[in-house]
């Protein structure tokens, strides 16, 4: 009964128009004032406690640091790098494209800062060497979607929040996933790219100008490598190695490419703090919204419910990847997780999942909604760079997203692609 009418409720004010985090807290003060007028009091401390943690922290500085990387001239050198680096395999923009994506998501930890930052360099380029409008578009917010799942990642620090599992061990938990999207995706792009003539005419080799983008670009690429293993190897905090992250930005930015000013520093900082706070928002309604499912066990009841059902792992697994794409579809990462976690964490958990396993499942899959209208906020961002309708844009990116949906799969019916590295890190699984 509640989860029913808190649902109906959250329908009709979204249908009103009213932003999903208000429409979030707006259902559960309704339900409140209707069957539970004497917790109303606690409501306030719901919010606040949802959205005060000093995990949170790690948040915004890695939001910040990639805005500070982006403007600070990492992102060209990122560029310059992966197009060096290809060359030899005739690697076409398309190529570029997915490997940037690999190495910005490693230093974002968002698909929508890596569309927008990527985006804005590599459509305009891809479009002017042969590759058509819906393509270069595709290709950019397909492959994007690993900003979220290779560490560091926003969403794994809110799912962590939530599950209460290790920020590193759920970090390398979406290492394998990352790399498996990356790789099938790249193998994609460069088939087609070769059957549809994209592939750009052989270049001599200049060894000068190879040189120059690798030592020019090693910078920009110390940086993931020291969040993970800052992070992974138990170095420092989440918290503690954003903030680091945030410092070598600032002095990449400032002293070694020396394209960062004061005004572009003020530029992130507004920027970070609009992005965090709405989520911290959101998480704060939402905490409220899932403590009043938890109050009336609604976890418990579905769990047994799908229990007494007597399916398989595997059919679970799969419902669980239906499920989920659904969701993403209409709602955004971070709601997603914090109304999701609390109910099918304890279910998946009866079925021998490990937190890791869902987390990444769940990471990995809310990351295609990024790319599925009508939501779709990668296909929104990727609208404001070239003006093309979002279902063209998602025409363009449907292929690529194919090999995301694989690894969903894949990941979903064989735990040892999630759990391999943390277990082999000594995290517990």
């Amino acid at each position: 009964m509640a989860m029913l009418v808190l649902l109906v409720f959250l329908l009709i004010f979204a249908f009103m128009g009213i932003p999903l985090a208000f429409s979030i807290g707006a259902s559960a003060i309704t339900y409140l004032l209707l069957f539970a007028r004497n917790l109303l009091p606690m409501f306030p401390q719901k919010v606040w406690t949802g959205a005060y943690s000093e995990l949170m922290i790690a948040m915004p500085l890695f939001i910040l640091a990639g805005e500070l990387m982006n403007v600070g001239g990492i992102t060209k050198r990122i560029i310059d790098f992966c197009m060096q680096i290809l060359r030899p395999v005739r690697g076409g923009l398309g190529e570029v494209n997915v490997v940037a994506s690999m190495i910005f998501g490693g230093i974002s930890g968002s698909s929508v800062a890596d569309t927008s930052a990527l985006g804005s360099i590599l459509i305009p380029a891809m479009e002017e060497n042969g590759y058509p409008r819906d393509a270069s578009a595709g290709i950019t917010v397909a492959s994007s979607t690993m900003g979220m799942i290779i560490p560091p990642s926003t969403p794994m620090i809110v799912y962590a929040m939530i599950s209460g599992e290790s920020v590193g061990g759920l970090f390398m938990a979406g290492a394998a996933p990352g790399i498996m999207i990356g790789i099938t995706q790249l193998i994609l792009v460069w088939f087609v790219s070769r059957k549809k003539g994209w592939h750009p005419a052989k270049v001599k080799f200049d060894g000068k100008e190879f040189t120059r983008a690798v030592f020019a670009g090693i910078p920009a690429l110390l940086m993931p490598l020291f969040i993970i293993v800052c992070v992974s190897f138990g170095v420092c905090t989440a918290s503690e190695s954003a903030g680091a992250a945030v410092l070598y930005a600032i002095l990449i930015g400032f002293f070694v490419y020396r394209e960062l000013t004061w005004r572009d520093v003020w530029a992130a900082l507004k920027k970070t703090f609009l992005t965090s706070s709405s989520i911290l928002i959101i998480i704060g309604f939402t905490n409220v919204f899932t403590w009043v499912l938890t109050m009336k066990k609604v976890p418990v009841v579905i769990g047994n419910f799908f229990l007494a059902m007597n399916m398989s792992r595997s059919v679970i697994a799969l419902l669980f990847v239906v499920l989920i794409l659904l969701i993403g579809a209409f709602v955004d990462v971070s709601p997603a997780i914090m109304l999701l976690t609390p109910i099918l964490l304890p279910i998946m958990k009866m079925y021998g999942f490990s937190a890791l396993q869902f987390g990444a499942m769940m990471i990995t899959g809310l990351a295609i909604g990024l790319v599925t209208p009508p939501v779709g906020m990668c296909l929104n961002a990727c609208n404001k760079i070239n003006k093309m309708p979002i279902v063209d844009i998602f025409k363009g990116a449907a292929p690529y997203i194919v090999c995301n949906v694989l690894v969903l799969i894949s990941i979903s019916l064989f735990p040892v692609l999630t759990t391999w590295i943390p277990l082999h890190m000594g995290y517990n699984i």
